[in-house]
């Protein structure tokens, strides 16, 4: 059955991002990703290998223990037939096309920051195309991009069908294409990775047709 209804509203604990543009017009051209930007040159005398682009975004002052999220205000409907993961985590969805949806996560990340989520609390996954981070971050090498991950002090991005990516407190998935199958995997196991908040940002009728067809 659909566990996500088409016009759900965003729970006052995390907002989601600007309003994706209705049905029909066009999109606004995504924002740039806050990814790594050119290579800094090496010190001289150090090999170019040796230095690492900063981390994307800007870097954020350090942040106290984070008190968990307000209770859900009675007047916020919960998706139809899901008021939360197995886990106990709340679902909220951001409408979103394919070709946004990267950018729309994105935005959900930010937002997460600004209300005083630690960057080492977020995990983001991808169903289509690897996002842009995770793509800088594995041409210096798997065990340097897995190294990060277990490190878990920053922002991860991943695909959705990589296994190894542990769980957070918020997971954040961009449908950003993929086949209907992969997507159908994708979403319950991010669910189950949750630890309070999963956000998914997508395509309303295809996320729930895909969940459906899995159910």
């Amino acid at each position: 059955m659909p566990l996500i209804p088409e016009e759900p509203q965003i729970h006052e604990s995390v907002p989601g991002p600007r309003a994706t543009p209705a049905a029909g017009r066009t999109a606004p051209t995504p924002r740039p990703v806050p990814g790594p930007g050119p290579r800094p040159a090496p010190p001289r005398g150090a090999p170019a290998s040796s230095v690492r682009p900063g981390k994307p975004g800007p870097a954020a002052p350090p942040r106290g223990p984070v008190a968990a999220p307000p209770a859900q205000r009675t007047n916020s409907p919960q998706p139809a037939g899901q008021p939360g993961t197995a886990a106990g985590a709340q679902l909220q969805l951001i409408p979103a096309p394919a070709d946004g949806a990267v950018d729309a996560a994105d935005e959900a990340v930010d937002l997460l920051l600004d209300s005083g989520r630690a960057p080492g609390e977020i995990l983001v996954l991808t169903t289509g195309e690897t996002h842009p981070w995770a793509v800088h971050e594995r041409s210096f090498g798997e065990a340097s991009y897995w190294a990060q991950h277990d490190a878990a002090d920053d922002v991860f991005y991943a695909d959705a069908t990589a296994e190894r990516a542990a769980g957070r407190p918020v997971v954040v998935v961009a449908v950003n294409g993929g086949s209907d199958e992969v997507t159908g995997r994708a979403l319950p196991a991010a669910m189950a990775r949750a630890g309070t908040l999963l956000i998914v940002c997508g395509d309303p009728q295809r996320i729930n047709a895909v969940l459906g067809a899995h159910a």
